[in-house]
């Protein structure tokens, strides 16, 4: 998927105006009223956005988020899972409280609960495909987490997983929760998650209601970011996709997600800042 279009690779006269343009929303913390520009019309053309996007972005990059491709487009693109960069910055501890979720007003919001996998250890920039098993091998540690999915642009789900992907496959932050003790000896159909909105149950399943689980979805985005040349690095978070569900959410409302045999994580949703911190002058 690496990009082979000159005219979207950052810094020149003809850099992609898609990026710039959610750039911008994001880092003015405004909303976009339409697409801005042609829908990309291929994965390539789809990651080629999200990677100039990231040049674009005042922060290095600290995990991904991976989200679900599900039919028709399972099938058309060959593959049921996307992946979208979250930033060092947009990584939180769960505050012992209430953590924000922050989300673009006139925009898309929702909060998802999720296993968050940690990575291990480097992963070598040469291999490009990964077992079950070796995904399993380069786990670190693993925790409950809570994915932020907001895009300044309302309609980016309905569009096709190739417009969620262009824009950061729709991540605006992740909080991180309490490690799971001894997961290497359970099985992912024991962690049970619960997603409350203003204390009303909007979802409850095992990490399993994710084909394949986590496991797999760590396993896809090293295969995804390896064919990009962005290949994981130790330390970085891996949102593995919403267990619950995927559940708009608005400014003022409170959410609970909890996990049997760790700690709930407690969040309040709230407006993204405006402006938010301005691009690098280089």
């Amino acid at each position: 998927m690496a990009d082979t279009d000159p005219s979207t690779r950052s810094g020149g006269p003809a850099a992609d105006s898609r990026a710039a343009a959610f750039v911008e929303a994001r880092l003015a913390g405004r909303s976009l009223a339409a697409y801005p520009g042609a829908f990309p019309g291929s994965l390539e053309q789809a990651y080629s956005i999200q990677s100039e996007a990231i040049s674009l972005w005042p922060d290095r990059v600290a995990g991904w988020k991976v989200g679900r491709i599900n039919a028709p487009w399972e099938a058309q693109f060959g593959t049921d899972r996307l992946a979208g960069p979250i930033f060092s910055r947009q990584i939180t501890q769960a505050a012992a409280t209430s953590s924000p979720i922050q989300l673009f007003a006139g925009g898309f919001g929702a909060v998802e609960g999720e296993i968050v996998i940690e990575v291990g250890a480097d992963a070598p920039a040469e291999k490009l495909d990964w077992s079950l098993a070796e995904a399993i091998e380069i786990t670190g540690n693993i925790r409950l987490g809570v994915e932020i999915a907001s895009s300044p642009f309302a309609e980016i789900n309905e569009h096709g997983p190739l417009v969620t992907i262009s824009d950061f496959g729709n991540n605006n932050g992740l909080i991180l929760g309490t490690e799971i003790a001894g997961w290497r000896g359970a099985s992912p159909a024991g962690w049970k998650l619960r997603t409350t909105i203003d204390g009303v149950e909007v979802g409850a399943a095992d990490s399993l209601s994710v084909p394949g689980g986590p496991f797999e979805s760590l396993r896809a985005v090293l295969e995804i970011c390896a064919r990009r040349g962005l290949p994981l690095r130790r330390g970085m978070q891996i949102s593995t996709g919403a267990v619950t569900g995927v559940h708009v959410i608005v400014p003022g409302q409170t959410t609970e997600i909890e996990m049997q045999g760790v700690p709930t994580i407690f969040c309040h949703a709230e407006r993204v800042p405006s402006p938010q911190a301005q691009p690098n002058p280089a």
